[in-house]
């Protein structure tokens, strides 16, 4: 698997799991998401859309697991057609 096709599993994951946490009736905004793991709003659309070159760091991946209290490998999973 190539680094494009792997960032893009991570966006399209991260969004989900984005959208489906929930924290007394509260879905994670990309706003709170970015804040909670100190990076730009920008760079959460960015993986999100599938529009960085960059990709996430271990770091963040790990900190995004935490924050959306999920296992760190549910955010590697391809469930995705192409």
């Amino acid at each position: 698997m190539n680094q494009e096709k792997l960032n893009c599993i991570i966006g399209k994951n991260i969004k989900k799991y984005r959208k489906l946490y929930n924290n007394n009736g509260h879905k994670m905004t990309q706003e709170k998401l970015a804040e909670l793991i100190n990076v730009s709003v920008s760079h959460i659309s960015s993986l999100e859309s599938n529009k960085t070159r960059k990709g996430i760091s271990i770091s963040n991946l790990y900190k995004i697991s935490i924050v959306l209290n999920i296992p760190i490998t549910k955010l590697l999973e391809d469930n995705y057609e192409n």
